[in-house]
């Protein structure tokens, strides 16, 4: 039987109606609409499903509802405002550092936890922010030369 979780996504409560074990990124996409997280690898190893669950970069697709009730959750839909893209979606499209995209809101979602703890990182460090997260078009270079570009380093 379905049970109603409740949650804060992107900003909204939101009450979700699914079994408590359902993952979160079925919940994200199926109930929700919010299609920007990706189903990669099922197992949390991949990066392209990355949300963050208060603040911190959290793998939806092995992330049970029941453990995010009642937290924040943003997806790369959540990251810009009502009326402008967040920074590093403008670093993006200016370094041109999605080729096919797949696994670009997972690497956003990544990127925005680092420039919320750290807003001038090294590249070093945004190489390790990033390491979790795959990416099968080779763009590694251009998505941290944006990261750095969004936090003012280049």
């Amino acid at each position: 039987m379905p049970n109603r979780v409740r949650l804060t996504v992107n900003g909204a409560e939101r009450a979700i109606e699914a079994e408590a074990d359902t993952p979160l990124l079925y919940a994200l996409r199926d109930n929700l609409g919010l299609k920007g997280t990706r189903f990669g690898c099922g197992s949390g190893l991949c990066g392209a499903c990355f949300v963050l669950v208060d603040g911190h970069p959290t793998p939806a697709c092995d992330t049970p509802l029941w453990s995010v009730e009642g937290k924040r959750v943003t997806t790369a839909e959540g990251l810009a405002g009502p009326d402008s893209q967040h920074p590093l979606q403008n670093a993006f499209l200016a370094e041109q550092a999605a080729q096919c995209g797949y696994c670009t809101s997972g690497i956003l979602i990544s990127a925005a936890a680092l420039l919320a703890k750290n807003p001038m990182p090294a590249e070093a460090e945004v190489r390790a922010a990033l390491d979790r997260n795959l990416c099968r078009c080779g763009s590694h270079n251009r998505m941290v030369k944006a990261v750095l570009r969004a936090a003012g380093r280049t």
